[in-house]
């Protein structure tokens, strides 16, 4: 894009913005900061945001966001859909932060004057062919700051990201249904203990000896997770494992009862999870649990420093270089690379954590 032209579009105050971010749920929650970013930068601006029926569900009622639903369980028509539902409008601009195939030939269906997509080193899937500029290159960006670049790119000062800030709403019986099983302010931690995969979930009975080690120490323990057998699974496996009691809430809540759960939470510990980045979303502390995925650039964005992580271990070993030599994002492979994370460096950073946090 000409130099003159980019000074242009900046300076003319956007009238329409549209975000397309389908998925998943710790990707919508990084992708929330940046949007409320934009929001504040260009408040006369009419914004909506293209989302995955399941996202759908958490960031419902954001204030001053027009969201459309895509649903891609419906195959073909759910593009027929999103062009009924897009109606012909013309935006300013379009924020494709997405680099699926399925995003990318849903960006086709959009009409904006200025298309942003990511820079080339990450427009895979033919990303590049859907867009007309691209945000800057980064070097080992955390997802959070790859999204927070669109921000930049349509005028958003660099140092906003230094006082990050998300509002998702929740309603006041969804925080009544949260203070009847935690109570605010009080010691207790939820541990949200399945991913999507199950290789990257850690041992049942670690997590049960670490909810023994928080017990002893005055803390409550609540399981929380969706309704999938992975989930119940692993829940059954902590609950018989473990001497303390546990509030068993596996399957028991809306996405928008358990961000509620997460603020009334001291603590959380989780996998690569969507839950660890909702409870970042109410700074809430985490103590992620990694080895498939480097934490700098997929880890709790509030609490990199409290991870435990076989990631580097076990990726020089698959490739023969340290992480910091090979291309950013490359993941380890492997079933049983979080037995790596020991119980005894769980609770080093757990000891860590409440106390810089004073829980």
């Amino acid at each position: 894009m000409p130099i003159r032209f980019l000074e242009l579009f900046l300076n003319t105050p956007l009238q329409s913005i549209c975000i397309l971010r389908l998925s998943a749920i710790g990707d919508v929650c990084h992708a929330v900061a940046a949007v409320q970013a934009i929001q504040k930068q260009h408040p006369q601006a009419k914004l909506t945001w293209i989302v995955g029926k399941v996202e759908f569900q958490l960031l419902k009622e954001m204030p001053g966001v027009n969201f459309i639903i895509f649903e891609k369980n419906l195959g073909k028509q759910a593009f027929r859909k999103l062009k009924e539902d897009l109606n012909g409008e013309v935006f300013d601009v379009l924020l494709h932060m997405q680099v699926a195939f399925r995003a990318n030939w849903a960006a086709r269906l959009i009409r904006a004057k200025k298309k942003i997509g990511f820079d080339w080193s990450r427009a895979k899937e033919l990303h590049a062919l859907f867009t007309n500029s691209r945000i800057k290159p980064q070097t080992e960006p955390h997802v959070l700051e790859g999204f927070f670049a669109f921000a930049e790119k349509v005028g958003v000062p660099a140092n906003t990201l230094d006082s990050l800030s998300w509002d998702i709403p929740v309603s006041q019986q969804d925080k009544e249904f949260a203070d009847s099983l935690i109570v605010a302010n009080s010691k207790h931690i939820v541990i949200a203990p399945a991913a999507s995969k199950a290789e990257r979930n850690w041992l049942p009975e670690r997590y049960a000896q670490l909810a023994d080690y928080a017990h002893e120490l005055g803390f409550k323990i609540s399981l929380c997770g969706g309704p999938g057998p992975l989930d119940r699974d692993i829940a059954n496996k902590i609950i018989a494992s473990a001497k303390c009691p546990i509030q068993d809430l596996i399957g028991k809540t809306s996405l928008k009862q358990m961000l509620a759960l997460l603020n009334n939470a001291s603590l959380v510990i989780a996998p690569d999870t969507g839950p660890a980045h909702m409870a970042v979303t109410q700074k809430t502390p985490v103590l992620g649990l990694y080895a498939h995925s480097n934490p700098k650039r997929t880890g709790p964005y509030l609490y990199q420093g409290y991870v435990c992580s076989a990631y580097d271990e076990h990726i020089e070993k698959q490739l023969g270089k340290p992480a910091k030599q090979l291309k950013w994002g490359v993941r380890a492979k492997g079933k049983n690379l979080m037995e790596s994370i020991t119980v005894e460096s769980a609770i080093t950073n757990f000891d860590r954590l409440v106390k810089d946090f004073s829980l």
